[in-house]
């Protein structure tokens, strides 16, 4: 009996025997894989926003202008939490008190202009500073001592949790100045003001980490942290400066969400970090996968929102979201991680 001792390889490239209809398909397999690896987190919202617009469950109000409005605003805290994350992430370090920081805030500025009466814009600067003086010591930690991220930033938001609850006397702060609820309420040219914010942060945040030489050090670190400590590059004090940015980005996020609601309570922020880090890890597999990216991100975001949000729409009960949103992290974590390692060794994950 004749044994061939040839193996079939399904991805080697067609023989010049092989039909030219068969070459022609593996040649237009080829050509489009790169589009959808690149966009097909992008094309796959498009698909659930049109079978949402047309499942007769949500049909009437999905498609509204109103609907999406509601989406955008009621997603913009997220947003700048996941931003705030994202900064050190491109570094690859954890910033997992982002959403401590957020509840802590909220707590601080709304003491700020309630019982200490004081000003509302410098209530909001004690907001944004409260957040900044975590991410520094934060990053002090963690960059100088060589502290472990996930274990330093796990531990302060243990931290700053129960410092919220004893700050706030384990009550709901309320009475805030209606011009700071009116902001996290009100349109301007039609879209929410809280929009626009979102789209100022985020336009900042892109620009620091695409257009300055400290995102450029940033993506240096996160790709090679040993050759940019060779060439001599201060690491340290960027690894700073990025947690110092992540808790200030967080500290907006408290004060937005004391727009957003009207009051403030210890550990309401703490809800924000499993969907941010789900967005960050989705927009590591779209826009330029294996990267973490501004654009990525907010795709991200938009993705797992709309997709809750026609899902409610649609009637599912509330343990929906939390699985949705488990799912995605686990799912996006592991699809960035092939994604990386293919973009850093050439090779598919064995």
């Amino acid at each position: 009996m004749n044994h061939s001792t040839e193996q079939l390889d399904p991805v080697r490239a067609p023989s010049p025997d092989q039909p030219d209809g068969t070459r022609s398909g593996v040649h237009w397999a080829a050509s489009i894989m790169p589009i959808v690896e690149r966009f097909g987190l992008l094309i796959l919202l498009v698909a659930v926003v049109v079978f949402f617009a047309v499942y007769p469950a949500t049909s009437q109000i999905f498609p509204t202008t109103a609907n999406f409005k509601n989406i955008a605003a009621n997603e913009a805290v997220l947003i700048v939490v996941a931003l705030a994350v994202l900064v050190p992430m491109v570094a690859h370090r954890f910033d997992l008190s982002a959403g401590a920081v957020v509840a802590l805030a909220s707590i601080a500025a709304a003491k700020a202009t309630t019982s200490m009466e004081l000003p509302l814009a410098v209530g909001v600067v004690v907001g944004i500073g409260v957040g900044l003086v975590v991410g520094l010591v934060n990053g002090a930690l963690i960059a100088y001592c060589r502290a472990n991220s996930l274990v330093i930033t796990l531990g302060m938001s243990t931290l700053l949790i129960g410092a919220g609850a004893y700050w706030s006397g384990y009550q709901t702060l309320v009475g805030v100045p209606q011009s700071l609820t009116s902001f996290g309420s009100e349109f301007w040219l039609n879209v929410p003001k809280s929009v626009w914010l979102v789209v100022c942060v985020a336009l900042g945040v892109s620009y620091l980490l695409g257009m300055t030489v400290h995102g450029r050090r940033l993506l240096s670190i996160g790709s090679n942290e040993s050759a940019a400590n060779l060439v001599g590059m201060p690491v340290q004090r960027t690894v700073m400066i990025a947690f110092a940015v992540s808790g200030g980005l967080a500290g907006l996020a408290g004060v937005l969400l004391l727009a957003r609601t009207g009051s403030a309570a210890s550990g309401v922020g703490t809800g924000y970090l499993l969907p941010a880090l789900a967005a960050i890890f989705l927009g590591s597999t779209t826009i330029r996968p294996g990267r973490f990216t501004v654009a990525g991100t907010l795709t991200g975001v938009f993705f797992v929102a709309v997709s809750i949000n026609g899902l409610t729409l649609a009637g599912t009960e509330d343990w929906v979201e939390p699985v949705f949103n488990g799912g995605a992290v686990i799912v996006a974590v592991a699809i960035s991680s092939l994604l990386t390692h293919r973009r850093l060794t050439g090779s598919p994950r064995r």
